[in-house]
């Protein structure tokens, strides 16, 4: 039996991967600020009693360890770790009050994938020298990330730097049989989506997304766009030169503010 550990479990790509992996007759440990909404969850996925709830938020990282340990303990082991939880707002350096927000981007985004994944990485070395295969850590990247959107200076650096950081914990694993696959979503349909004001090209449900993505994650590939059409978005966005990627994207449309949308909880779980 798997078993999966996924951050920002309540909503969003994290209440589908949960949906995916329950399916597929996996044990979870599902984390998020909503306690609420983990229950809710919980109690509508097959084998229910099995999960297990963690009401924490990723920046509390004592928290967030103490809870991973916890899964170790009663799950006897671990085989998937997925650091899912994010928060989306457009920022712009130019307005002050966006630097709180370009902060609380950058931790939750990048220093909680970093958090997350640190307490299960002696405990999946000790099971792979045991013989265990199948171990996977998972970062979840964007679109986004690959070259920098306007109005987004924030989310961009922040998925740029998730992708990056787990290029470099691959190589460092690699040799201990401990597989990091980065996730890159383009558009899908979650809560984090539904503020955008502006058309977005080949939008996934998210159970699709994630029926996607647990199949990446099996199969241990190292890096995947989804939706595939994105692919090909991403390859053309890598090539373009400075000139011509900024002439296409000055007119492009900026994510939604905080000072927009104050009150609204844009995020991944």
């Amino acid at each position: 039996m798997l078993r999966v550990f996924i951050t920002g479990a309540s909503s969003g790509i994290g209440a589908a991967l949960a949906r995916e992996f329950a399916v597929r007759g996996a044990q979870l440990g599902l984390l998020a600020r909503r306690e609420s909404a983990l229950h809710a969850l919980v109690a509508s996925l097959p084998n229910a009693s099995r999960h297990l709830v963690y009401p924490v938020d990723v920046n509390d990282h004592d928290a967030l360890r103490a809870a991973a340990e916890n899964f170790l303990r009663r799950a006897d082991g671990i085989d998937i770790v997925i650091a899912n939880a994010g928060i989306s707002y457009g920022t712009l350096t130019e307005r002050p009050e966006d630097l709180a927000v370009f902060e609380s981007i950058l931790q939750t985004n990048l220093m909680a994938t970093v958090a997350t994944f640190a307490p299960f990485i002696d405990a999946m070395k000790t099971q792979a020298a045991a013989g265990d295969r199948g171990l996977r850590l998972v970062g979840i990247g964007s679109v986004a990330g690959i070259r920098g959107l306007p109005g987004a200076e924030a989310y961009s650096a922040s998925k740029a730097a998730v992708m990056s950081y787990c290029e470099s914990l691959r190589v460092e694993l690699n040799p201990h049989r401990i597989r990091v696959v980065t996730i890159a979503p383009g558009y899908i349909d979650t809560p984090m989506t539904k503020v955008n004001r502006y058309p977005m090209p080949f939008l996934l449900p998210a159970p699709r997304f994630a029926r996607l993505a647990a199949d990446v994650i099996r199969s241990g590939r190292s890096y995947a766009v989804i939706p595939w059409q994105m692919r090909g978005v991403s390859w053309l966005l890598r090539l373009l030169p400075n000139w011509l990627y900024d002439r296409v994207m000055a007119n492009a449309p900026h994510k939604t503010s905080l000072k927009d949308h104050p009150h609204s909880d844009v995020t991944a779980g």
